[in-house]
């Protein structure tokens, strides 16, 4: 699985804090810090450490942080202050390897699973149930994109992308919008308690940066399908870049913990 660039995640890191569920962010905290003195969080596919500064420091946590590229890793390094228990791990999430969860009490991702596999899914609920260790996977995307106003071509558009993020992203057929689905019946096969929440993006002007990456990322994945001619992408793109747009980006939060 490649890397994602640096901006990209810092760009979108206030609107994936904003948008979490505080109730099962919470409850994913308590549950970790009931396992006692130190307890052991991994972050998969850990970015520069967004999920880390979502749960704040606390001076116990001990953190690993997994990721397939090295850049981001180190990046990730100067985004961390206040988290003085950080082991950087460098893995490939397509193979999961047993170690990567290794006395862990919590498994967290952030914007991952809707890019992994149904097999990649099985594999860590799998893993995490025979060690009966929770997980908080937030942020998976669900299909849903509003803008407004609408515009000429947003349906057409959207069933693209939507169908692009389905595709191999290196962790084998993405499941795409799928995810929070597969992984509430994934857990809850295992005898897991599972809660979900929404956790959309809602974006307005005052995040016209981010709002722009988002649309260029899109355009460019529809672009990728083939699914919708030149032309009609040109002018959808064209009227969105002079529009004061509001958009909802949906997302799902996951929690999955081991029943006592």
């Amino acid at each position: 699985m490649s890397g994602f660039d640096t901006t990209w995640l810092d760009l979108r890191e206030p609107a994936d804090h904003a948008a979490r569920d505080a109730d099962l962010l919470e409850t994913a905290r308590k549950f970790l810090h009931a396992g006692g003195p130190s307890p052991l969080a991994v972050d998969l596919g850990s970015g520069t450490g967004s999920t880390l500064r979502a749960f704040g420091p606390d001076g116990q946590t001990r953190w690993r942080l997994v990721d397939y590229d090295p850049r981001l890793l180190e990046a990730a390094v100067s985004r961390l202050e206040g988290f003085p228990q950080v082991e950087r791990m460098e893995a490939d999430l397509a193979h999961l390897d047993p170690a990567v969860v290794a006395d862990a009490r919590l498994v967290t991702a952030s914007a991952l699973f809707d890019l992994a596999s149904q097999e990649l899914v099985e594999r860590v609920a799998d893993l995490l149930a025979e060690r009966k260790i929770g997980l908080y996977a937030a942020l998976n995307y669900d299909g849903v994109n509003r803008w407004e106003p609408l515009a000429d071509g947003d349906d057409e558009m959207l069933a693209a992308f939507n169908a692009h993020q389905a595709t191999d992203k290196g962790l084998g057929t993405a499941l795409g919008p799928q995810a929070a689905e597969a992984l509430r019946a994934a857990f809850e096969r295992r005898g897991y308690e599972v809660r979900v929440a929404p956790s959309p993006w809602r974006l307005d002007d005052g995040q016209r940066a981010l709002e722009t990456a988002l649309r260029d990322g899109f355009v460019a994945a529809v672009r990728e399908t083939g699914r919708v001619e030149a032309r009609r992408i040109d002018a959808w793109q064209a009227a969105r870049s002079t529009q004061l747009v509001r958009s909802h980006v949906g997302h799902w939060d996951v929690l999955a913990l081991p029943k006592a």
